[in-house]
């Protein structure tokens, strides 16, 4: 998963808050496997080529904040899919994890942002149509969770 995050798409401009995204999802990652203590991964992920010109702020809030609700996100999740949250992929999980976490806690980020991102990390780091998963799940988040922003067009 290292190599993959650091060289995922390298001709692409990617800002910072992606670059957070993508080292968030390798931690979660991590974390979903191996449950490894958040910060060892942190602290692991930190060192990391490329880790400098992440949103250091966006990478601590979406780690954490996914790792410390995962219980919550987990439970926001499961009424909305079509198996079991353990047979989902890795990637498929960190990436609804991420996207859950940031439709309810950073309602800053319009929520058509946040699923695109999402869409975007399992495109790269996924598997063939995993991205059109993670997609049609976060649409069903985002109904529930955004109801007013989604009612009012934005």
């Amino acid at each position: 998963m290292t190599t993959k995050t650091q060289h995922a798409n390298p001709s692409k401009s990617r800002s910072p808050r992606h670059r957070a995204r993508e080292f968030a999802l390798q931690g979660l990652y991590q974390w979903l496997l191996n449950n490894e203590d958040a910060g060892a991964i942190e602290a692991h992920i930190r060192e990391a080529h490329g880790f400098d010109k992440a949103d250091r702020e966006h990478f601590d809030s979406l780690l954490h904040g996914s790792i410390k609700q995962s219980l919550e996100l987990r439970e926001d999740i499961t009424p909305l899919i079509d198996r079991k949250i353990s047979e989902l992929s890795p990637v498929e999980h960190a990436a609804l994890l991420i996207g859950t976490y940031e439709l309810k806690n950073h309602i800053e980020i319009p929520y058509r942002v946040v699923i695109n991102e999402a869409v975007e990390l399992t495109k790269s780091f996924g598997g063939l149509d995993g991205h059109k998963y993670v997609n049609g799940v976060l649409d069903k988040v985002a109904a529930k969770l955004r109801a007013t922003e989604i009612g009012a067009g934005k």
